[in-house]
C-alpha cells in the first residue's frame, strides 16, 4: 500500500472516531446504559471488523438499530443479560456466515434497498434534531442562535472546502475549525462532554456473570436472534451500498463471520452489540478511507479517546458534529429515486416510499420485511400474467403449447387456457416451454387431467422437462 494510501486512510479513520463518539454515547443511554459501553463496543466492533471484515472501507460500531431491541431486556433483567445476549447473537451471526447465507441479502430488490438508504438518511437528520433540546425542551435565545450558526459554519466547510483542495477529509477539518473557534472564543454552546463523560480504563475480560442454564437461554434467545437479524441486515445492506460507491465486491459470508466474532468479543469486554453504521461508513468513504486501515485507526483512536484524551474530546462542539451528520444525511438520501418514481412501475414506487416511511417510524428488519412482500408479490403478479397458450388441431387431435411458468399465482391463468368440453377426444399438452415451479403446478396439472377424465377424453402430455418429471414424480410418491 503507498504511503499517499496509508495517509489518506489515516485522516478518514481519525474523522470518522469523532463522528462515533457522540452516536455510541446516544445510543448507550437510549439502551439505559453507561456510555462506555456503548464507547467499548465501537472500540471492539470497529477494530475488530476493520481486521478481519469482507468489507474494507465499511465502519461498524454500537448501533442504534441494536439498542432499540434490547431496551426491555436490560431494563427487566440487567446489563450481564444484555451481555450474554450480546455473545449469544454473535455466535448466530457467525453460524450464519458458515452456512454462506450471506448471499440472501440478493433476494432485497433495489427499490428496497433505496427505501432503506432514504429511510436511514432521515433516521440520522432526525436524531440530530436531539441536541437542539435542553432535557426535554427546545433551545431558545442566544443558545439556539449559536448552535444553528456554528452547525451551518461546520456544513459550509464542508461543502466548501472539497472545491479548494482535496488533501484534507473536509469534516475533520470542519470539527478541528469550529472547535478551535469556540475555545479561543469562548463561545457558549454544548459540547460533547454535556452528553456524558468519557475518561475511563481499559475494560475488564470476563464474561458474563448469568446463571448458564436453559432459563437463562429461554430469556437471552429471542433477543439474541433479534439483534443478530437486525445487526445481519443492516450489515449487509451496507455492504451493498459500499459495493456500489467504491465499485468493488466485498464478501458478505465474512463479513457476517467478522461481526460475530466482533459482538463476541464485545460482549466479553463488557461493550454493547453492533453492526454497520451507514452514517458513518459514509463519513469514512467521503473522507476518502477505503483500506482497512481506516476502520482500525477509527475503533483504536476511540480507545485513545477514553484512556487519555476525554478532556480534549469532550470539549468538542456538539454543533460541529452535528452539522457533520446532517451533510452526511443530505448525501446519503438517494435524491435520483424522487426524481425516478414517476418513471418507475407503480409496485417500485410503493416499495420506495412505504421501506423508507417504515424505517423511519419503526426498525429496519420490519421495512425490509415488508419491502420483500410487496416486491415478492409484484414479481409473482408479473410472472403470472406471462403465461399463454398456443393450439392447433391436426387430424382429430388438440395440441396446446403453453408458453410461461407455472406457479401458486399462474395456476387459475393455466386452467383457462383449456376447453375441455369443446375440445377433441384427444388432446396434447406440450410443456416444452414451460416450467413446473411448486406443488400448486402439480395439482393445477393433476385437476386439468381430473377435467378431460369426467368429460371422457384423453390428455396426453408431451416434453416434460427432467426437473418437472421429478416434481411431479415427488408428489405422486408423496400421495402415496
Amino acid at each position: 500500500m503507498s504511503p499517499k494510501r496509508l495517509y489518506t486512510d489515516a485522516l478518514a479513520g481519525l474523522t470518522t472516531s469523532f463522528a462515533l463518539v457522540p452516536e455510541c454515547i446516544a445510543f448507550a443511554l437510549v439502551a439505559h446504559l453507561n456510555p462506555l459501553m456503548g464507547l467499548y463496543g465501537a472500540f471492539v466492533i470497529c477494530t475488530l471488523t476493520a481486521l478481519l471484515g469482507g468489507r474494507p472501507g465499511m465502519v461498524s460500531g454500537a448501533a442504534g438499530s441494536m439498542a432499540v431491541v434490547i431496551v426491555a431486556l436490560v431494563v427487566q433483567h440487567g446489563v450481564q443479560y444484555l451481555l450474554a445476549t450480546v455473545l449469544l447473537g454473535g455466535l448466530v451471526m457467525i453460524s450464519f456466515g458458515l452456512l454462506r447465507l450471506g448471499k440472501l441479502v440478493r433476494m432485497v430488490p433495489h427499490s428496497v434497498m433505496l427505501g432503506f438508504v432514504n429511510g436511514l438518511a432521515i433516521v440520522i437528520a432526525m436524531a440530530q434534531l436531539e441536541h437542539f433540546k435542553s432535557g426535554e425542551h427546545w433551545l431558545t435565545g442566544g443558545a439556539l442562535y449559536w448552535m444553528v450558526g456554528l452547525v451551518a459554519f461546520t456544513m459550509s466547510i464542508v461543502y466548501l472546502l472539497p472545491k479548494i483542495t482535496r488533501a484534507l477529509p473536509p469534516a475533520l477539518i470542519a470539527i478541528l475549525t469550529v472547535g478551535s473557534l469556540v475555545y479561543l472564543l469562548d463561545i457558549p454552546t454544548r459540547t460533547l462532554g454535556d452528553m456524558a463523560h468519557i475518561a475511563g480504563g481499559l475494560p475488564n475480560v470476563s464474561l458474563p456473570d448469568v446463571p448458564w442454564s436453559f432459563e437463562t437461554l429461554s430469556i437471552i434467545a429471542p433477543y439474541a436472534f433479534l439483534m443478530a437479524l437486525v445487526g445481519l441486515l443492516e450489515t449487509l445492506l451496507t455492504l451493498n451500498i459500499t459495493d456500489e460507491i467504491t465499485e468493488t465486491r466485498g464478501y458478505p459470508d465474512r463479513e457476517c463471520v467478522a461481526l460475530g466474532v466482533a459482538n463476541i468479543a464485545s460482549s466479553v469486554v463488557g461493550g454493547m452489540g453492533g453492526c454497520a453504521m451507514i452514517g458513518q461508513t459514509a463519513v469514512n468513504l467521503s473522507s476518502g478511507g477505503r483500506g482497512r486501515l481506516s476502520g482500525i485507526i477509527a475503533g483504536v483512536a476511540i480507545l485513545l479517546f477514553v484512556l487519555f484524551l476525554s478532556p480534549m474530546i469532550e470539549g468538542i462542539p456538539l454543533a460541529a458534529l452535528v452539522g457533520v451528520m446532517f451533510v452526511v444525511s443530505q448525501q446519503t438520501f438517494a435524491w435520483a429515486s424522487l426524481r425516478a418514481l414517476n418513471k418507475v412501475p407503480l409496485s417500485d414506487t410503493i416499495a420506495i416510499v412505504l421501506v423508507t416511511i417504515i424505517t423511519v417510524a419503526t426498525d429496519l428488519a420490519t421495512a425490509v420485511f415488508y419491502g420483500v412482500i410487496i416486491a415478492a408479490l409484484n414479481f409473482a403478479w408479473q410472472h403470472a400474467r406471462q403465461l399463454y397458450s398456443d393450439s392447433h388441431n391436426e387430424n382429430g387431435n388438440k395440441t396446446y403449447r403453453v408458453h410461461g411458468t407455472l406457479f401458486f399465482a399462474s395456476t387459475a391463468i393455466f386452467l383457462n387456457q383449456f376447453d375441455p368440453a369443446g375440445d377433441p377426444d384427444s388432446v396434447t399438452l406440450d410443456c416444452q416451454h414451460l416450467s413446473f415451479v411448486d406443488y400448486s403446478a402439480v395439482a393445477a396439472l393433476n385437476t386439468l387431467r381430473e377435467r378431460y377424465a369426467k368429460s371422457g377424453k384423453h390428455l396426453r402430455i408431451v416434453h416434460l422437462s427432467e426437473r418437472c418429471r421429478k416434481l411431479l414424480k415427488r408428489a405422486r410418491a408423496h400421495q402415496n
